[in-house]
């Protein structure tokens, strides 16, 4: 099936009836790789700010007194895993930045032998593009699931800090949507 698709694509000779086609094959890959950069760009961002948490955290129990209780150890690791699951987010990330960059050179190279009518070695980097381009959403895919998980438990720090807050005020809690606890 795979060679049948190929041959299609070769006996239409898309790229030298079209000149955009080459553009199209290039530009996916290429606004994938800027869409994916910055992705990354915000995980970092993220991690810095996690990191920045836990120095204040580890502030927090330099200056206590006393052990600070079950409730601040849970925070310290929700913390941690957050950070952790943030780096996994990030490579999954990294690994698709390096899957477009790839598949937009690989099509670039794939243009070019098509020009040059070397069609087995166009057949070949087709395939190629399409495996790092699949590679890349995969990475997405793993990266963005990753970046969900981590806001979850960003959440759950929020709603244990707002809970510390209310019984230091003895303020009830307000009613959260969707009736969660």
């Amino acid at each position: 099936m795979y060679s049948i698709l190929i041959g299609e694509i070769m006996d239409s000779n898309l790229i030298t009836q079209n000149p955009f086609a080459v553009l199209t094959f290039i530009g996916a890959p290429a606004i994938l790789t800027n869409a994916s950069s910055l992705l990354a760009m915000g995980a970092t961002n993220r991690m810095l700010r996690t990191r920045e948490r836990m120095r204040e955290l580890y502030a927090d129990s330099q200056g206590a007194a006393q052990p600070l209780g079950p409730e601040f150890l849970a925070q310290v690791n929700r913390v941690e895993r957050q950070a952790i699951t943030l780096l996994t987010a990030m490579r999954w990330i990294y690994l698709a930045l390096g899957g477009f960059a790839a598949a937009s050179l690989i099509t670039l190279l794939g243009a070019g032998a098509g020009e040059m009518g070397n069609e087995t070695f166009m057949e070949v980097l087709v395939g190629l593009g399409l495996i790092f381009g699949c590679v890349g959403v995969g990475g997405l895919v793993g990266g963005c699931v990753h970046l969900f998980q981590s806001t979850q438990l960003s959440l759950e720090s929020i709603h244990q800090e707002a809970r510390l807050i209310r019984a230091r005020q003895q303020l009830p809690a307000p009613p959260r949507p969707g009736g969660q606890q």
